[in-house]
């Protein structure tokens, strides 16, 4: 299934964190917070100004994102987490590509 969001949505796949601390000590599942960081897999057109315009997102698909623990809408779609949010709850781009303690969800 595809997804497409509408106006100023997008679509946000969390990324997992390591579950390992710098000294070696393994961080449980159960004993490990959400991710707040993601990768945008699908953008919406943009949102309508009061003019009728379009406004584009700031954001594009690839783009690794900083969000609240509590952002966003979840679905599952082809047995795959997915958030569903606003650019608005969106906080930063994380820039560059080493992005250090990431790694994609499989």
């Amino acid at each position: 299934m595809k997804l497409r969001p509408l106006h100023d949505r997008v679509i946000v796949k969390r990324l997992e964190q390591e579950t390992k601390t710098a000294s070696g000590i393994v961080i449980p599942d159960n004993a490990a917070e959400k991710p707040d960081q993601g990768e945008i897999l699908a953008v919406g057109p943009g949102r309508k100004n009061d003019k009728g315009e379009t406004i584009a997102l700031n954001v594009a698909v690839g783009d690794r994102v900083l969000f609240g623990k509590y952002s966003g809408q979840t679905v599952k779609v082809d047995g795959e987490e997915l958030l569903v949010m606003k650019e608005d709850d969106l906080f930063a781009v994380i820039e560059g590509a080493a992005s250090a303690g990431l790694k994609k969800v499989a």
